[in-house]
């Protein structure tokens, strides 16, 4: 069995979302004959609150070790983890490296300057690694204009080239993520290239928390409506078309006033809030925004207790939403409104899960998605037992799936060395 070392600074009892990127394949690596040993930083370390429940999603099969970073100063002038715990991430790296024998080294990012590491790596050891871009890092930054933004961008167009340079393989959740970095920093021979997304691990949605406080149990006879994560700026466009058939039909009285819609982590963002939007639209009674972080098993269980759930994507192409997963698995109908080419369709579309799924693309106007919305909304109301995933359909996004692609390009990469 070969080993794979994973360098990752956030690690259960964290509960940022990028730790389950880690964690969901380091789970099943060990299906394909690989060993996952994760490096990681101590949880005293963190920044964010601490979810230990979701320690019961880690495989056994894992071995983790773990090291320290500097702390938080007063002021807080760097935050990143990866830059905190850089020093002491390299140094404990190379003390892996050295009693493990490790076959490849795998860097999921952000934190952006991990890359960095797993380049000075290759340079003292020769041990092959790769770069797994969860995020872009050179970005758009055009509706941020602030000096942290313009900063992380300069940094980002500066480091890549050397961070990516050497790596073996460059992997992400969509090939869209990783594809400039390709055309950007290699003129001839590229590195393998794999893209596997998120995934899930269909353990994660047979644990049931006992106790579980939920948003809406204040409110009587509720029939609850779940939107899970981040508001994207360009999901805005969705939202506001949404409200405006939902103003519509309490003004015409034909709404049920025990329907409400809760959105819940969607995150402490700049631009125009939820809330904000309910109000102009003068549906705040049935519309409940909470911004903090939810703990990722209880929103497990708020999907699989909710009426129904709502996902509203983005109107760029490649915005992958891999929250749809744990959606569909919820077993709740899904209303959903995406970019006709975003995977998150096909996903829907190929589980038979697209009952209540509304396309959006660049030729069409609003007047055609707004009949969309209104039409596919109502009937998702009305939901009556129609709507029956094929979840078999589902296996090949799984994370398990996206472990062995991941295996099969490093076992491609260490071919072509």
């Amino acid at each position: 069995m070969k080993n794979i070392l994973i360098i990752y600074p956030h690690w259960p009892p964290s509960n940022l979302a990028g730790v389950h990127r880690a964690r969901l394949i380091a789970n099943y690596l060990s299906d394909f004959e690989w060993h996952p040993i994760v490096l990681t930083v101590e949880y005293p370390f963190y920044e964010e609150a601490l979810d230990w429940d979701i320690l019961k999603t880690v495989s056994p099969a894992i071995e983790v070790h773990y090291t320290k970073a500097l702390k938080i100063g007063k002021p807080r002038i760097i935050g990143d983890i990866g830059i905190r715990a850089y020093k002491q991430l390299k140094i404990r790296a190379l003390e892996l490296i050295k009693a493990k024998s490790i076959d490849f080294i795998w860097i999921p990012i952000p934190s952006f300057y991990m890359a960095i590491l797993g380049r000075q790596l290759y340079e003292k050891t020769n041990i092959p690694y790769g770069i797994d871009y969860i995020d872009p890092w050179v970005r758009d930054i055009s509706n941020r204009k602030n000096w942290r933004s313009i900063g992380s961008l300069f940094l980002a167009k500066l480091l890549e080239p050397y961070a990516v340079k050497k790596a073996a393989l460059i992997s992400g959740v969509s090939k869209e993520y990783y594809l400039p970095v390709l055309e950007r920093n290699f003129k001839h021979k590229k590195p393998t290239d794999v893209a596997m997304p998120y995934g899930f691990d269909p353990n994660d949605h047979k644990i049931v928390l006992k106790n579980l406080t939920y948003p809406w149990d204040t409110i009587k006879n509720v029939e609850a409506i779940v939107y899970a994560g981040a508001f994207l700026p360009n999901s805005a466009y969705f939202l506001k078309l949404l409200f405006t058939h939902i103003a519509k039909l309490i003004k015409n009285k034909k709404w049920n006033i025990n329907t409400h819609l809760f959105f819940l982590g969607t995150g402490n963002y700049q631009h125009k809030s939820i809330s904000e939007f309910a109000e102009e639209f003068e549906i705040s009674e049935y519309i409940h925004e909470i911004r903090e972080r939810f703990a990722f098993l209880n929103i497990l269980n708020f999907l699989s207790e909710a009426k129904g759930v709502l996902v509203l994507g983005s109107t760029e192409k490649h915005y992958t939403a891999s929250k749809i997963y744990q959606s569909i698995l919820s077993k709740r109908p899904v209303f959903a409104v995406f970019h006709t080419d975003s995977s998150a369709c096909q996903v829907m579309q190929e589980c038979n899960a697209d009952d209540y799924l509304c396309e959006y693309s660049e030729t069409s106007n609003e007047s055609e998605l707004s009949t969309q919305i209104e039409t596919k909304w109502l009937a998702f109301l009305l939901e009556e037992n129609n709507w029956m995933p094929n979840y078999n359909a589902l296996d090949k996004y799984s994370a398990k799936q996206s472990a062995k692609v991941l295996v099969d390009g490093m076992e491609q990469a260490l071919y072509d060395l």
